[in-house]
């Protein structure tokens, strides 16, 4: 029964669908983070000047914003993935739940 289940479910269209959907989307995000942290990174090794210019007159620096800025970019992007996940990914399991059990 339980081999008959698995098999319904990997030959379901829809559960081939959400595979290929899911799996696109976090490369996708993955691209993003690493291109942003990566970026960040290579700032830091190469362009110390721009990240240590002084913003105002006080102690803050570039540097402190655009770290920042990576850490709000990785919880917007998750915010994006988890928003995805539980609407249209969530929409396809069920769908393909409900077929593999009819």
């Amino acid at each position: 029964m339980q081999d008959d289940l698995v098999q319904r479910i990997a030959s379901n269209p829809k559960y081939q669908e959400l595979k290929a959907k899911r799996s696109r989307f976090g490369w996708w995000l993955t691209l993003a983070m690493m291109v942003v942290y990566y970026g960040f990174i290579l700032l830091v090794a190469f362009n110390k000047e721009f990240l240590s210019q002084k913003l105002g007159d006080g102690v803050l620096t570039m540097g402190i914003p655009v770290g920042f800025g990576v850490i709000i970019f990785t919880i917007v992007i998750t915010a994006i993935y988890v928003k995805r996940a539980n609407t249209e990914f969530d929409d396809l399991s069920n769908e393909v739940i409900k077929a593999a059990y009819k």
